[in-house]
């Protein structure tokens, strides 16, 4: 939807031109158009509480054996340079290079049994349930375009779905949109235009607010004629005006206003992008939070680079901490704030990696199996569900389809993850699979 409000040659009483126009773009991303702004109560949905999700994703491919899932009696080719040390669950182990995750794991859940998975760099499978190919071929909706459609905006003037990915030069780590539900569900989208035309950039805020005020006479005017339609098109421009003056997401989006000390403890990390992946970027974990604390029901998080075929040890001694410092940081912050029943993290990648060091140091892809860690949601912590062989190559106690990841996030959004939404065409399509279940053992 466009707005644009055209002048003429003369001359009115704010400076405007007849010739000079405000044109504002923008308003239906997210599936935010102005037909639902019309349809809604802005005053009710602000102080509705909602649930909501957090998914954080690892490019590349994080080594489950080097993070969660270390096997210290393996063979040194297997185990590899790490140590475990214990949790504030007994029985439970970490890398030593997470501490602050390992004092917070009762808050935590590690799935280390995820299969199903295909060898394919791309975000496809974590963010759709289905492979790349399955995607560009039947145009399967990301999750957060798909809970846009079926739960639509907690506030009128907050989108369902924002989208944190940054543009990663391997083009399949990128984040996917509606597909077939069609682009009024697709993500709003940090990197790029969508935040930015949120804000007043082309005008100056009192020269805009002036235009308002005529605007508003004009329609006084038109109001005084009794013109329905013309009252619902007055209206149409309040609410549009109201969309473009909060400063909700924009506010959430500058964690400078946050405290100096919560930063702290989330760290920094940098908006370098590390290889052709993400950038190891707290503040993106810190503007996650404060995303659905403004009523966002779906923050996705593209996160560093994994992708370790060289050098796997040197990479995560070098970036582990900074996982450790944000991840923790923001467990601990959603608990804090009394949201951990109500958003649900997931932190995981698009496979494992390989049991045996490679020549380089590093690790290969492994699709068979990898760890997972989830938290907040009202979901059951303090537990390691499932486990993989003596060589972290496959899972040996409970296997769980990469699926049913997607399934206990729907889930715990409120949504059936079998049910029927219609597309663009109006033809019913399903979410996931019928054999795609929530993982019982997280569920409250």
């Amino acid at each position: 939807m466009m707005l644009t409000c055209w002048g003429g040659r003369q001359q009115f009483c704010d400076g405007v031109s007849r010739r000079s126009f405000l044109q504002v773009g923008g308003l239906a991303v997210g599936g935010l158009t102005l037909a639902d702004l019309l349809r809604q109560d802005a005053a009710a949905a602000a102080t509705q509480r909602h649930k909501a999700v957090i998914m954080v994703y690892l490019s590349g491919g994080l080594a489950h054996q080097d993070t969660f899932d270390l096997k210290p009696l393996a063979p040194k080719e297997i185990r590899g340079e790490f140590a475990p040390i214990a949790t504030s669950v007994p029985g439970i182990e970490f890398c030593e290079h997470l501490p602050k995750l390992a004092k917070v794991a009762d808050q935590c859940a590690i799935v280390r049994s995820i299969v199903g998975q295909r060898d394919e760099h791309s975000s496809f499978q974590s963010l759709t349930g289905y492979t790349m190919g399955d995607v560009q071929r039947s145009q399967y909706p990301n999750f957060g375009s798909a809970t846009a459609k079926v739960l639509g905006p907690v506030d009128p003037l907050t989108p369902p779905f924002v989208d944190l990915f940054p543009t990663m030069k391997h083009r399949p780590y990128n984040s996917t949109g509606a597909g077939i539900l069609g682009s009024a569900y697709n993500q709003v989208r940090a990197d790029g235009e969508d935040i930015a035309s949120m804000k007043l950039r082309y005008i100056p805020t009192p020269q805009f607010h002036s235009r308002q005020q005529l605007l508003k006479n004009l329609g006084q005017i038109r109001r005084d004629l009794e013109a329905p339609i013309v009252q619902d098109v007055d209206e149409s421009y309040r609410r549009a005006f109201d969309v473009l003056t909060s400063s909700k997401i924009v506010t959430a989006m500058d964690v400078e206003q946050e405290d100096p000390l919560l930063r702290e403890k989330y760290g920094k990390g940098s908006s370098k992008h590390l290889g052709d992946g993400a950038p190891l970027w707290n503040d993106q974990l810190l503007i996650a939070r404060r995303l659905v604390e403004a009523g966002v029901r779906v923050v996705t998080v593209a996160y560093g680079f994994w992708d370790t075929h060289g050098n796997n040890f040197a990479h995560l001694k070098q970036h582990l901490p900074t996982v450790d410092a944000g991840l923790s940081a923001l467990i601990q912050d959603l608990a804090d704030r009394g949201l951990d029943n109500d958003v649900s993290v997931v932190v995981w990648g698009e496979f494992g990696r390989t049991p045996k060091i490679n020549t380089n140091a590093g690790r290969d892809h492994w699709a068979p199996v990898q760890s997972a860690l989830f938290a907040g949601g009202g979901m059951r912590r303090g537990q390691v569900i499932g486990a993989t062989d003596k060589d972290a190559g496959y899972a040996t106690e409970r296997p769980i389809h990469y699926r049913d990841v997607l399934a206990t996030v729907y889930h715990n959004l409120g949504i059936d993850p079998h049910s029927y939404v219609r597309d663009i065409n109006e033809r019913p399509i399903t979410l996931l699979p019928e054999d795609a279940q929530p993982i019982r053992e997280l569920l409250a």
